[in-house]
């Protein structure tokens, strides 16, 4: 029982501290993100041990910018979320959101207020982050995909390092390497203009409006003196990035379409986050944003080559979440990107992924990626204020649709950096 104390803090009570009949149990705790993936053991041992707290209508859980001692769970009734600039937002138990915990982080993001007679589960912040660490080199088929013999069958391919992985476009390399010694602009354009199609978009993105200037950049070196040479050298990856989205089949061209397409605009995000925020380098969390989901293009190049009835088209939508972080990771790994890159597609699309230290770019992504499904119908979405990243922000206030306000606001700006790089 002692294990359990370290992961759970709730409030033992007797039987006037909870609604009358209602106990918790192993059903309630299997719905709620992310305790549900514990071991069935520890949910009994839980459930045995611990109790709810309830407290009456007016009572404050948490007030904002506190340390977060606990994660907190609303079980019944409904509560008021206000952040710093007065925005507020109910949930009830009843909505998906009270699935997900109400805050998480370093700090609290809101003031949370109880609408009504509420229950509550309070939680140790060490249970956000079990399933952290993970074997990048280990594809790991969840139970109920177990019969996709697609999926299967890659894994398979990916265990025993068969797997094709795409290079990084030539220009991206030389100029790479050769910004390892210090060089100037002029060496840095000379290389870049090996490349035509890249120069003449370098100019464009140098002429767009993320980067204000009263006399438009006619040539490449007039771009990349605007621009600097680190955020050249960015720029360069990810627009020569999208030569690997290429494929003979329509099927995986298809596929692909749409995963460059999601790409671009959740990297404009990241890109606008962190120029707004100016907590992160733009031009970094631009190529963040770009390489979030970059696992999936071995996976359907693999696709390609296999014989159309050997798949269907259920089969690949559903193996593409599994196998996409992976492989990204391995793919990034290969090409000498650094750690905080790497970490990127492994953890980008886990709510309540959770490091010390400073915004990072997984966090951005992740912050990025939630703001990009809110208002599309998405199951399951948490609220903005309840991840970890969100507490990182140094001001994080919301919109009317409850997404971050400083990307809601940005709409144009994001708008300007999705047309500068999809075309």
């Amino acid at each position: 029982m002692s294990l359990m104390r370290s992961f759970f803090r709730g409030k033992k009570s007797d039987s006037s501290s909870t609604f009358s009949g209602d106990r918790l149990t192993i059903e309630t705790l299997k719905q709620l993100i992310p305790i549900r993936n514990l071991s069935e053991d520890k949910l009994e041992s839980f459930v045995l041990e611990y109790k709810p707290e309830v407290l009456s209508k007016g009572q404050v859980l948490f007030t904002i910018n506190e340390s977060a001692k606990s994660v907190v769970y609303l079980l019944k009734g409904s509560i008021s979320l206000t952040d710093e600039n007065g925005k507020e937002i109910s949930i009830e138990a009843s909505e998906t959101k009270a699935k997900f915990p109400l805050s998480s982080g370093l700090k609290y993001t809101t003031t949370a207020i109880a609408k009504s007679k509420i229950k509550v589960l309070r939680v140790s912040q060490k249970i956000m982050t079990i399933d952290e660490k993970r074997n990048i080199s280990e594809l790991k088929i969840p139970n109920n995909l177990k019969h996709n013999r697609l999926l299967q069958t890659f894994a398979e391919h990916f265990a025993d390092n068969d797997l094709e992985v795409p290079s990084l476009p030539n220009i991206a390399i030389q100029l790479r390497k050769a910004m390892q010694h210090e060089i100037g602009i002029e060496e840095a354009v000379k290389i870049i203009q090996l490349d035509p199609v890249i120069s003449a978009k370098l100019i464009e993105v140098a002429n767009c409006p993320l980067y204000v200037s009263k006399t438009p950049a006619k040539s490449c070196f007039e771009a990349v003196k605007r621009i600097g040479l680190n955020a050249t050298r960015l720029l360069v990856i990810s627009l020569s990035i999208k030569n690997i989205f290429k494929s003979n089949s329509p099927l995986i061209k298809k596929h692909l379409d749409h995963q460059w397409k999601n790409s671009i605009y959740l990297s404009s995000l990241s890109y606008v986050l962190a120029s707004v925020s100016k907590q992160s380098n733009p031009e970094e969390a631009l190529l963040a944003g770009l390489v979030a989901d970059i696992g999936a293009i071995p996976f359907l190049n693999f696709v390609a080559n296999l014989p159309t009835d050997y798949y269907n088209e259920e089969e690949i939508k559903q193996s593409i979440p599994v196998v996409k972080g992976i492989v990204g990771a391995s793919i990034l790994e290969r090409w000498g990107f650094t750690d905080d890159f790497i970490k990127v597609p492994l953890f980008s699309e886990d709510w309540y992924q959770h490091s010390d230290g400073p915004l990072s770019y997984t966090d951005i992504v992740v912050l990025s990626r939630l703001h990009s499904k809110i208002g599309r119908k998405v199951p399951h979405l948490p609220a903005i204020t309840s991840i970890p990243a969100a507490s990182k922000l140094k001001s994080i206030t919301l919109s009317p649709e409850n997404s971050l306000s400083i990307l809601h606001n940005a709409k144009d700006k994001v708008n300007d950096a999705l047309k500068t790089f999809s075309t």
